[in-house]
């Protein structure tokens, strides 16, 4: 006889909430698919899948993203668990929602377009399917209360970058302008930034120092009980 044979069996599937930074349009963008099957096929989706019998949560979330973006090891972090009874239209499915960091320059191109992927900006995003807006919603929520005490924005700028570049990638999180003095005074007071010896000359005459983040100097930061606070106006 079965275990748990006389308990009701559920679907369990994963969602990709996947982030990237546009530096050219100075936003913060999503990637949505186009749902392949029913119900609701053809309408925007977050990247998605069931989970296999052999596999964990983690080990779905990172296949789906591999075959979406041909990325590898790429920090997931779990959002949220939806469980709503009528969530998903097709069956009861149990959904456990991841969300990522990713350049945009990274993802592979030709995979990006055999998904038929696409990036959607945060500010005009299409109707989605489900209750994927909700997660959308629950993620970016809990990325700006991150980028606040903890210096993860950094992994959506080039290796070098200017305080004007910083200050874009802030304010396209926040949806909103930072004041810029008192921005670039909390983050040069922490000292986890390298000034290099070369200046951005394509957006003005005079020109801006590039900067570096210094991993290993916020590495022993860290261990001497360094607290990375961001909370800008």
């Amino acid at each position: 006889m079965e275990l748990y044979a006389e308990h009701t069996s559920h679907l369990v599937a994963v969602d990709c909430i996947i982030f990237g930074y546009d530096t050219q349009d100075k936003e913060i963008k999503l990637l949505l698919i186009k749902r392949c099957m029913e119900p609701a096929r053809g309408k925007w989706s977050l990247a998605g899948g069931f989970v296999n019998e052999n596999e964990s949560l983690d080990q779905a979330a990172s296949r789906i993203l591999c075959s979406l973006t041909g990325l590898r090891n790429v920090y997931l972090e779990q959002s949220y668990t939806y469980g709503g009874i009528n969530r998903d239209p097709g069956a009861r499915v149990i959904s456990t929602a991841y969300s990522a960091l990713i350049k945009i320059r990274d993802i592979d191109k030709d995979l990006k377009e055999l998904n038929g992927a696409h990036w959607q900006s945060l500010s005009r995003l299409p109707k989605l399917i489900f209750d994927h807006h909700i997660m959308v919603e629950r993620a970016l929520a809990n990325l700006r209360m991150q980028i606040k005490v903890r210096p993860v924005g950094f992994e959506l700028l080039p290796e070098r970058f200017t305080l004007v570049q910083l200050q874009d990638l802030y304010e396209a999180i926040y949806q909103r302008v930072v004041d810029k003095r008192n921005f670039r005074k909390k983050i040069l007071s922490m000292n986890i930034l390298e000034k290099l010896d070369e200046k951005e000359k394509e957006t003005s005459k005079k020109g801006a120092w590039y900067y570096r983040f210094n991993r290993e100097t916020y590495k022993v930061l860290r261990q001497n009980g360094f607290y990375f606070n961001l909370d800008v106006n």
